[in-house]
């Protein structure tokens, strides 16, 4: 089973930006896919949770915090 280093709530950083210019994204929905939204625009893209792991580059705020 994978390890976990986000969860819902948290602002990701991608690896590629959106159209927009921006490459934070929030996540919004969790599950076997992850819904993010991007802070720029706030344009919300689903994706399988595969394919999110690969693309995301770091956390860069926690919900906990």
């Amino acid at each position: 089973m994978e390890n976990n280093q986000f969860q819902m709530g948290d602002v990701v950083q991608m690896k590629k930006q959106h159209p927009c210019g921006t490459n934070e994204m929030e996540i919004i929905r969790m599950g076997m896919d992850i819904r993010i939204k991007c802070l720029g625009c706030q344009h919300s893209v689903l994706m399988p949770r595969s394919k999110f792991v690969k693309r995301m580059k770091k956390v860069i705020r926690s919900k906990e915090e």
